[in-house]
């Protein structure tokens, strides 16, 4: 597993995590300022050595966000950087985040340029990777990108749910996740010190435990990803807010 894809993986809620614990998601915007930011920064291992670090951006205007995200990591000894900027929008008729398109760009190791853009409902996708396009279509659930996947995710966590679906465009497929929900622990998060962490499992085409903290505005502080040969590991280090919290 290269650390490309386990960037990818993890980066599924790198992040995120805007909304105050409220029932209702569209009054839960409501109250964010009309323009923030929020920035966090993390340290990439595989199988317990450092071989990259991760930048991502939030910057919100009423009921969209745009996000940004960079992550540079030597892979096989070649240096590698991921590009993406998703914009996203709350659907008033699905009351959920839906993705409106994002941009994706690899340079090094799988190198690729990928622009998507989505249906008003997000159940179908255009996608273009270097100038080979093609379409996909979900029934149900509507297909996302990682970064709104994250603020999805997060909404549901909040909402007291212990399980649900989410399904994310990759590349050259679709892929479906579950994830669970699973009981409080306590673990040691320099530089923060003791916090209480929520894990978040999720199986499907990709193994990943998530952790997030509800005394740091519910921020993923760490996810593991859990591969047969190798271990992937992502944690924060820095984060700053211009955001109020909630």
């Amino acid at each position: 597993m290269s650390v490309l894809k386990l960037t990818i993986a993890v980066k599924l809620v790198l992040v995120v995590i805007l909304f105050p614990l409220c029932t209702n998601a569209s009054e839960q915007d409501a109250t964010v300022e009309s323009q923030c930011s929020r920035t966090s920064h993390y340290d990439i291992y595989l199988s317990g050595i450092h071989t990259g670090t991760m930048k991502r951006t939030e910057t919100w205007q009423g009921q969209s966000a745009v996000v940004t995200s960079t992550s540079k990591a030597s892979i096989l000894g070649i240096g590698t950087q991921y590009d993406q900027r998703a914009e996203l929008s709350w659907s008033n008729t699905r009351d959920e985040w839906i993705t409106d398109n994002f941009h994706q760009l690899v340079t090094g190791f799988r190198a690729r340029d990928m622009k998507v853009s989505f249906s008003h409902d997000g159940l179908t996708s255009e996608v273009d990777i270097d100038g080979e396009k093609d379409r996909y279509t979900s029934t149900e659930i509507p297909l996302r990108d990682v970064d709104t996947l994250a603020i999805q995710m997060r909404q549901l966590l909040l909402q007291g749910r212990t399980q649900f679906a989410l399904v994310r465009q990759a590349s050259d497929a679709i892929e479906p996740y579950q994830l669970y929900v699973k009981k409080p622990v306590s673990e040691q998060i320099e530089p923060w010190g003791e916090m209480t962490l929520i894990p978040v499992e999720q199986s499907g085409a990709e193994e990943v435990t998530y952790f997030f903290a509800p005394e740091m505005d519910y921020q993923l502080v760490k996810a593991r990803y859990h591969g047969i040969i190798l271990k992937g590991l992502i944690e924060l280090n820095h984060y700053h807010s211009t955001c109020d919290k909630q």
